[in-house]
């Protein structure tokens, strides 16, 4: 029976996969992986959640400025062991974000709050694909993964997710 179940989630995920490509050509990654973030030089430990559209990573000290007459965003990493580094990226947009109740949000079914975020481009770095995607900076310090990998970028990778693996490549290699 957990077959059964395992088969059905990882089916269920499929509609994530990049629409031309056939099942065979994509990549499999479980719910779990390691990801690095060449431009941040960190390896971390990441959520691939096809529920949710796009990347987030766990940053605090979030400031916008202008430079050379364009946004930017500077901002430090907020996961443990983070050294003292002030990273500095221009800014692709801001996003608007529903609140949910595990972020500390009141949330009711009739009206969710949200929260606005600002995006960067980031190139990330699974097993050996790598591709620059749209990441949100937002504190996650209260979740158990600094990093979340939303479907967009699943896409951009190839890659479907099988909700019933974990960790399924070798640290990445880009």
């Amino acid at each position: 029976m957990k077959i059964v179940i395992a088969l059905t989630a990882a089916l269920l995920t499929l509609p994530v996969m990049a629409a031309e490509k056939n099942a065979s050509e994509l990549n499999t990654y479980g719910r779990y992986e390691l990801v690095t973030l060449p431009q941040i030089g960190q390896t971390l430990k990441a959520k691939m959640d096809t529920g949710a559209m796009t990347a987030s990573l766990s940053a605090k000290d979030i400031e916008r400025f202008k430079r050379d007459g364009g946004e930017w965003v500077r901002f430090r990493l907020a996961i443990k062991d983070a050294d003292d580094t002030l990273y500095e990226q221009p800014l692709v947009r801001i996003t608007e974000i529903k609140n949910r109740a595990e972020e500390g949000a009141n949330v009711t079914s009739s009206s969710p709050s949200t929260t606005e975020r600002p995006v960067v481009n980031l190139e990330v770095c699974v097993g050996h694909q790598s591709r620059t995607v749209e990441v949100n900076l937002t504190d996650r310090t209260h979740f158990d993964y600094p990093l979340l990998i939303g479907a967009s970028a699943i896409r951009k990778l190839d890659a479907a997710i099988n909700p019933a693996e974990r960790y399924t490549v070798e640290r990445p290699e880009c």
